[in-house]
C-alpha cells in the first residue's frame, strides 16, 4: 500500500524531496556524450584550433551568443 504524502513524517518527506532533488541533480549534470568517439574531423578542428593564435575574448563570445 503507497502513503500519502500527509501520512508521511517530517523526516520522511525531507528524504524523499533530498532523493528527487539528488536524482534530478545528477541527470542534469550527466554528460548525454560520454563514451561516444569524437570523428576525425572534429580531432583535427580542435588540434587546428589548440594550435592557432587567434583568440576570441570572453566579451565578444558574450557578445556573439546575445549575452550582452
Amino acid at each position: 500500500m503507497m502513503k500519502q504524502v500527509a501520512d508521511l513524517s517530517v523526516k520522511e518527506l525531507e528524504r524523499l524531496i533530498e532523493k528527487a532533488i539528488k536524482k534530478e541533480l545528477q541527470s542534469l549534470m550527466l554528460d548525454p556524450d560520454y563514451g561516444l568517439e569524437l570523428r576525425d574531423k572534429i580531432k583535427q578542428r580542435l588540434k587546428s584550433s589548440i594550435a592557432s593564435k587567434k583568440r576570441i575574448s570572453f566579451e565578444e563570445v558574450k557578445q556573439r551568443i546575445g549575452l550582452v
